[in-house]
């Protein structure tokens, strides 16, 4: 596998972006992210059968690194996209007691298949003396009481211990889905109602807004421009007490509106230019 982890997870990260900005909701975005995840595993499955490994060291650094990183983003979104469509209505005690019972179940199978086993230890510790047992091909060992799923495996593209680590990516991909999903300090309309800053509002229109996110997020202004939009447009209903209900449909209408496509932008740049000379002739 000549494509370097960086470049892999680089990929899946543009992917992200993308689709943050262009799906609709977060189902849509998650179902979305897994047909393009398990096209991408097919496609570097098919890439390692037909050309195999220059090495030893390559073979391990793909199993240990790159294909759990792409299986777990799959498994993850895939579980999310599941909890998602089968998600009571929005808000209320059967809400909040459906994420629980999520986050319990999660929280259950870690103890039960993850944390006490000798491979966790061994792949949290960072160790390297055993990678070349976990993460070559045809080493499966069946006197460690392997779970039934190891019998149905492709043994040319799974060492099994790969699987674990895309697991355990996984799980704590999802466990922090479910906890962001049952704290109330993540949701905007919540925020609106914290007397400490009742004095921080926005006051131009929901569309000006809108469009400085978008503005923000094309420029990788925002954390080197790996946060989605989806999660901009949240510390800013949070920030500014505003709910912003139709951000997606909103960006696209902005695209084909007469005249300027950017009237807030050019009346800030107006301003500021206005507010410099000011600032000169005073």
């Amino acid at each position: 596998m000549k494509q370097p982890l960086h470049t892999i997870i680089a990929e899946i990260q543009k992917q992200e972006r993308k689709l943050s900005a262009e799906a609709p909701n977060f189902i849509d975005e998650a179902y979305r992210m897994t047909v393009y995840l398990q096209e991408l595993l097919h496609n570097v499955k098919e890439d390692i059968i037909k050309d195999g490994f220059a090495n030893k060291a390559e073979e391990i650094r793909f199993f240990k690194q790159i294909k759990p990183n792409i299986l777990g983003k799959l498994i993850y979104y895939n579980k999310v996209y599941r909890i998602e469509t089968a998600c009571p209505a929005e808000n209320g005690h059967l809400y909040q007691n459906y994420f629980a019972l999520q986050l319990q179940g999660l929280q259950q199978e870690y103890k039960e298949h993850i944390c006490n086993s000798d491979f966790y230890r061994y792949y949290r510790s960072g160790r390297t003396d055993r990678d070349e047992h976990y993460y070559s091909l045809g080493n499966i060992n069946y006197y460690d009481g392997l779970n039934s799923f190891v019998f149905e495996i492709d043994t040319k593209f799974s060492t099994y211990f790969d699987y674990k680590v895309a697991k355990i990516i996984a799980n704590e991909l999802i466990y922090n889905y479910l906890t962001t999903k049952l704290n109330p300090e993540q949701t905007p309309d919540v925020l609106l109602q914290n007397a400490d800053a009742k004095d921080i509002f926005w006051t131009q229109t929901k569309n000006a807004l809108i469009e400085l996110i978008y503005a923000l997020h094309a420029a990788d202004a925002l954390s080197h421009g790996k946060l989605g939009i989806r999660k901009i447009s949240t510390v800013f209903q949070i920030l500014f007490r505003i709910s912003l209900t139709d951000i997606h449909n909103s960006f696209h209408r902005m695209k084909t509106r007469a005249g300027s496509r950017t009237l807030f932008l050019d009346q800030l740049k107006y301003s500021l230019e206005e507010y410099m000379d000011r600032e000169d002739n005073g």
